[in-house]
């Protein structure tokens, strides 16, 4: 059974590495290609992923895992919020960001550039009922990081 004093970091850690990954699975085996704003909501996931696991490493120091987990939660938080705003963008409710952006990392040649696929952030390659990729991580990422913060506070009052 869980401690319930570490149900926190552990929820501040499965979130975003389920979130993370199911944007690489989405990536790599579905060939649906990030946009630049996608990439803006994998950025806080890596961030907590990191946090949390700096939580549970200290979990001898109450006060440091606790607020190494605090920042998990609100690192969850932002991408949720990104990706809220990337969901309006692809609704069409505001405009977004008007660059253009390729994956590919280090030197790139012109040729790599025509090469790759064009990726707008208005358009959303996948949905299901209505919501898309940027949605569903706007909806479970605040979801998650309610949860952490309710599993932290709810270790705050029942230890008092």
């Amino acid at each position: 059974m869980l401690n319930p004093r570490l149900s926190a970091p552990f929820a501040a850690l499965l979130a975003p590495l389920l979130l993370y990954g199911g944007a690489l699975v989405s990536q790599f085996g579905f060939g649906l290609h990030p946009c630049e704003m996608c990439y803006w909501q994998r950025w806080p996931h890596q961030a907590a992923i990191v946090l949390a696991l700096l939580a549970l490493l200290m979990r001898a120091n109450d006060h440091a895992m606790r607020g190494l987990t605090t920042l998990a939660a609100v690192a969850i938080a932002v991408s949720g919020l990104i990706g809220a705003f990337h969901a309006g963008v692809e609704y069409g409710f505001w405009e977004g960001i008007t660059t253009c952006a390729t994956g590919r990392a280090g030197p790139v040649s012109l040729d790599t550039i025509m090469d790759a696929p064009l990726i707008r952030c208005d358009t959303a390659p996948w949905s299901l009922f209505g919501i898309s990729l940027a949605g569903f991580n706007a909806i479970f990422s605040l979801g998650a990081a309610a949860l952490v913060l309710t599993l932290l506070r709810r270790r705050t009052t029942s230890a008092a």
